[in-house]
């Protein structure tokens, strides 16, 4: 057998399988970037067969058309017709279809076949449509279609091993279509009636799990508690996670230190720069980690799309779509993807409106300072001997930055004086167990990024902070700690002039700078501010007590606000301006968001103080 490498391109449906499928091929090995000049993500892998064959697995965008309506449809037909300016035309193309759904998929088999290349039918979730009394005969549709088609069930360790097969075998022909299956949607039906049959037409196991998730009262109490059992989660899971990276980090940072002169340049970098800095961010990776398990849960189950149709309604009312949902919901992890996943929304007016108010969704770098200053200032106990305190203020930081998202659309669109009606029309797909092996896939993926912001963008920021905090030298005589006759100190006080009504110290207003890097980066520029300012228990473990002690409750207060509001990521602001191709719309949102910011923390503040906490 030739070991060539052959090229596969794996197409299909969004909610079919495919990359479930795409992940039981390649496992680990696997590539996550961008395609060149479009934020559009391109997802490759290799897999090695039995016979040891090699395939380049190239997992595209999800597309219901080759008639491409966003930037990922365009790219899916660009690459399968081979016309991609950077993409090398694929040798096979294997089309995943949801076996369950078998009528709405087969319009886009149908669009891929008259494309003319080699091509592989994936049947996917036959174990589904078994159990919900779906009986195809693959034979007679390999033979209506004119390709090979092969059963799959993606989350089964064998369940790709026929595929995996077939593609060990002879490389398969380009389809032969029959004369009659001219028009796509008669030969949807006409192959539908001659390869499906049902033998159980009753409600299925879903109907009556839908008949709970989509009632008008039953589904919204029942998403409302997913979310806060979440949030309680994250809080409460991830205190032992984080005392063994906080105690790994300590252990690290002292022994290097250790090493090194105790009155030099270097000692200072590593202990009040380094370690305080990126250790004070890395310990927070478990409650981001826990955060990512339940998206990824919800999203393979089948649940988002049941909950988009469930607040369609109330979205709309208030200027969105039930479409607008799950890229809200992925801006909860990072805005960055919520923003690229607006791609799919076909209305421009609703995609603009969406990606205006992803950034007030409360992205995961937002939790290291969120949970820094709840940990600071809001005691560690039960309440009505269940529910974790910490963790119903977190729940109340994000409805605030719901609410508010929710505000800002409604008045966007009297602004606009859209009072037009926007149908959502979305498919429901089968609920199904979520599989572990892609939960972890993608908790690893998401894992390496942080680490890879960590050891990137949050390495670089505090080993600049820290130079900036030491030069230049304090003169001759002074008598304050060094750091405020540097850089830094100056731009923290002249700032402090324009952020002191709001309670912000000029620690506070310096970390805010480098934090327009990435959010969670104001947690390492406090670290090493503190850290210099002549506070030895201003490192990343002991921070936390440090401003317990010494900020005002107002402060703490008031900072949290400023952080639902403010737009501290420049990467955010970036595919904002990429995906609109419009600095006016970058503009608008800072604008607005440093007004908000600026507005919910000063009536924080002042209303705190006015309590006797400022």
């Amino acid at each position: 057998m030739s070991t060539a490498v052959s090229r596969i391109a794996m197409v299909g449906n969004p909610n079919c399988g495919k990359t479930a499928l795409f992940n039981r091929l390649t496992g680990s090995r696997q590539k996550v970037a961008n395609y060149a000049g479009v934020t559009v993500e391109r997802k490759s892998g290799r897999m090695t067969t039995v016979a040891g064959r090699e395939f380049d697995v190239l997992d595209l965008p999800g597309a219901y058309s080759l008639a491409a309506a966003s930037p990922d449809e365009a790219i899916t037909a660009s690459i399968c017709a081979g016309t991609h300016a950077s993409e090398a035309a694929p040798d096979v193309i294997v089309c995943v279809v949801d076996a369950t759904n078998l009528r709405l998929h087969l319009r886009f088999v149908l669009e891929v076949a008259r494309l003319g290349r080699p091509m592989i039918v994936a049947l996917n979730m036959m174990d589904a449509a078994r159990r919900r009394g779906v009986e195809i005969d693959s034979t007679r549709l390999a033979a209506e279609l004119g390709v090979p088609v092969i059963e799959t069930v993606a989350v089964h360790r064998e369940g790709a091993a026929a595929l995996i097969a077939h593609l060990d075998g002879t490389p398969p022909a380009p389809p032969t279509l029959r004369a009659d299956h001219d028009d796509i949607h008669t030969a949807a039906r006409v192959i539908m009636d001659a390869t499906v049959r049902l033998t159980n037409p009753g409600p299925t196991l879903e109907d009556r799990i839908d008949a709970w998730t989509l009632h008008p009262v039953a589904g919204p109490a029942i998403l409302a508690v997913l979310m806060f059992l979440i949030f309680q989660a994250v809080f409460s899971w991830a205190v032992p996670l984080m005392d063994a990276i906080d105690a790994g980090v300590n252990l690290v940072g002292g022994t290097v230190a250790s090493l090194l002169p105790v009155h030099s340049a270097l000692h200072s970098l590593v202990t009040d720069g380094i370690v305080a800095g990126v250790g004070g961010v890395l310990v927070f990776l478990p409650q981001i980690l826990i955060l990512f398990l339940f998206i990824l849960m919800l999203e393979e189950s089948g649940y988002l799309p049941r909950a988009a149709f469930l607040l369609d309604r109330l979205m709309f009312k208030v200027g969105l779509t039930g479409r607008a949902f799950i890229p809200l919901l992925s801006s909860f992890a990072c805005a960055i993807p919520g923003i690229m996943a607006t791609r799919s929304m076909a209305d421009s007016r609703d995609r603009l409106a969406t990606i205006l108010v992803a950034p007030l969704m409360t992205c995961s770098a937002r939790l290291p300072v969120y949970t820094l200053l709840i940990a600071a200032f809001i005691p560690h106990r039960t309440v009505l001997d269940l529910f974790n305190l910490q963790g119903i203020v977190l729940f109340g930081l994000y409805i605030f930055g719901i609410v508010g998202a929710m505000a800002v659309a409604f008045v966007m669109k009297h602004v606009r004086r859209d009072s037009s009606d926007h149908a959502l029309l979305m498919e429901l797909p089968a609920y199904r167990m979520p599989n572990p092996r892609d939960i972890a896939l993608g908790l690893w993926q998401r894992a390496r990024i942080f680490l890879k912001r960590v050891g990137g963008i949050i390495f670089t920021v505090t080993v600049l902070l820290w130079f900036l905090a030491s030069f230049p030298q304090p003169p001759a005589g002074a008598t304050g700690p060094a750091i405020e006759y540097s850089v830094v100190g100056f731009i923290g006080h002249y700032l402090h002039y324009l952020l002191a009504p709001l309670g912000f110290n000029w620690q506070i207003c310096v970390a805010l700078v480098p934090g327009m890097a990435a959010r969670e980066v104001a947690v390492s520029a406090l670290g090493t501010v503190y850290s210099m300012s002549g506070n030895p228990a201003g490192i990343s473990h002991q921070l936390g007590t440090l401003i317990g002690q010494q900020w005002a409750l107002g402060t703490a207060l008031s900072l949290l606000a400023w952080y639902v509001f403010a737009p501290q990521c420049i990467s955010t602001l970036a595919v904002m301006r990429r995906e609109t191709n419009s600095w006016r719309v970058v503009i608008i949102a800072l604008v607005y968001l440093f007004g908000l910011a600026y507005l919910a923390s000063l009536a924080t503040y002042q209303i705190a103080a006015a309590l006797g906490a400022g």
